[in-house]
């Protein structure tokens, strides 16, 4: 069970890397689109801190999917 902990929190770790390598490299290069708040890089960081890798990166997903044009965004917590 150990061992498992610590690959979540491993696998974690090199998600929200990735998060903070889009939020300071990238997204400062492009036009901010993100129809929700917190932004969804934010909501990202939040969730992978809050549920680990995989819940984490589901929540994340599913942000990312609604997060279109014909969506009305808004305030949306990481639950």
């Amino acid at each position: 069970m150990r061992f498992l902990r610590l690959l979540d929190i491993a696998i974690s770790f090199l998600f929200l890397a990735l998060v903070r390598i889009y939020q300071f490299l990238i997204s400062p290069l492009l036009i901010p689109s993100c129809r929700f708040e917190p932004s969804c890089s934010a909501y990202a960081a939040e969730a992978l801190k809050k549920h680990g890798a995989a819940k984490g990166a589901m929540l994340s997903a599913r942000r990312i999917c609604r997060c279109r044009p014909g969506c009305p965004g808004g305030y949306d917590p990481v639950p």
